[in-house]
């Protein structure tokens, strides 16, 4: 694959295991393992049986005929939100839970924002009978309650996170510190295609069922299994990724990735990381993150829990450095808007997160025949209350 990891763990200039002695024989366990175990045939049939029977996938890709007249383009919604547990992450939640069980851990850990990640991981370790421990700011805990409800009802310790921004970075912080203290029984299911490698190249892979699906749904629609336009929301990346993932090496299709630009990317209150940011090392790899000039993370800010993040995944930012594809933002109030455009459109409540991405197509011109697919990574029940306070309703 052109435009994927090398043997070192490098997408490009991007990637690696930056990472304390103590980590290094449970990264090095990982790396040395990955590829056999999820390239095992009993492991994909378990998998695939999961995804279809547990899961509920295919996830339909869906005509919207009222946003096509809009935007004046054939526009596809690639459902995520129908998933179990409301969002992408369950797809790699079940990938890395049956890699743990392989690898013998008898414990998980992970880090979320907007609490979907935390869902799928609860989720899966009550499936499994396995302990779960999840990491969340404080402020991420208070936006996002009902998640943290239906983690607690799953099973799983929710930990918060109380320092710095309060939010997915700093939870992120207490879950690494967690697997230094817990090296050879626990597993950390990072939720995004971030983090030392394997983890960026392990969960792009449990994520690309996204874009194998696509294709193949879009013969059914259209007879081509090529698009003009794919567009994703990037936080740390993951549904992007997945979304992307079968469609980089057709230099055809454009890559759009929407970050979020929060106030405004001027305003000192964004998360517009390929805007903002610098090259650095940001939890275990190197790649694309906000920074001071000497080298502090500055605090992201997003509406969206999930987006709220200072960096972007090293093959994120690859394909961002040599410009295969697009990487641009909207403000919270833009994505504000799209989302409740999609509900009144075609009777969807989207993630804030996803809401990103559906904002994009106001500042996009397209021909008759484009067909232009855009990931739902989540739905938006989540959010309720951020759209009601915003919306006054």
């Amino acid at each position: 694959m052109k435009y994927g990891v090398n043997e070192h763990g490098y997408y490009g200039d991007f990637g690696g295991a930056y990472i304390p002695e103590m980590l290094y024989p449970n990264v090095e366990e990982l790396r040395q393992q990955y590829l056999t175990i999820i390239n095992d045939a009993g492991f994909k049939a378990e998998f695939d049986d999961l995804l279809k029977n547990y899961v509920g996938r295919p996830s339909p890709l869906y005509h919207a005929k009222r946003y096509s007249e809009k935007y004046g383009a054939n526009i596809f919604l690639k459902r995520e939100d129908l998933n179990h547990t409301g969002s992408h992450k369950i797809n790699n939640a079940i990938g890395q839970i049956l890699l743990a069980k392989r690898l013998g851990k008898k414990r998980i850990i992970a880090e979320t924002g907007a609490g979907q990640h935390g869902v799928a991981t609860a989720t899966v370790c009550a499936l499994m009978g396995i302990e779960c421990v999840v990491y969340m700011g404080e402020i991420d805990m208070a936006r996002q309650a009902p998640n943290v409800s239906r983690m607690k009802m799953l099973g799983a310790t929710v930990r918060p996170a109380s320092s710095g921004s309060k939010t997915l970075k700093d939870a992120t912080n207490e879950a690494l510190r967690d697997w230094i203290g817990n090296p050879v029984d626990t597993h950390y299911i990072i939720g995004s295609v971030v983090g030392p490698y394997p983890y960026p190249d392990m969960v792009a892979r449990f994520q690309s069922i996204i874009s194998e699906e696509t294709k193949k749904q879009l013969i059914e629609h259209t007879g081509k299994e090529l698009p003009e336009y794919v567009l994703a929301c990037v936080g740390g990346g993951s549904n992007a990724m997945g979304m992307f993932y079968h469609f980089l090496d057709d230099e055809s299709v454009k890559l759009v990735a929407v970050e979020a630009a929060g106030k405004g990317v001027d305003s000192g209150h964004s998360a517009a990381t390929t805007f903002l940011g610098q090259e650095g090392v940001l939890h275990g790899s190197r790649t694309i993150l906000m920074q001071t000039p000497d080298g502090q993370v500055v605090e992201p800010y997003s509406i969206s829990a999930g987006l709220d993040y200072p960096g972007i995944g090293p093959q994120h930012a690859h394909l961002y450095k040599i410009n295969r594809a697009l990487y641009t933002s909207v403000t919270d109030d833009e994505a504000l808007q799209a989302g409740l455009l999609c509900s009144q459109m075609e009777g969807i409540i989207p993630a804030i997160e996803s809401a990103h991405a559906l904002a994009q197509l106001e500042k996009m011109k397209f021909n008759s025949t484009d067909n232009v697919v855009v990931c739902l990574s989540g739905r938006g029940d989540k959010d309720l209350d951020t759209y009601i306070k915003y919306f006054n309703y």
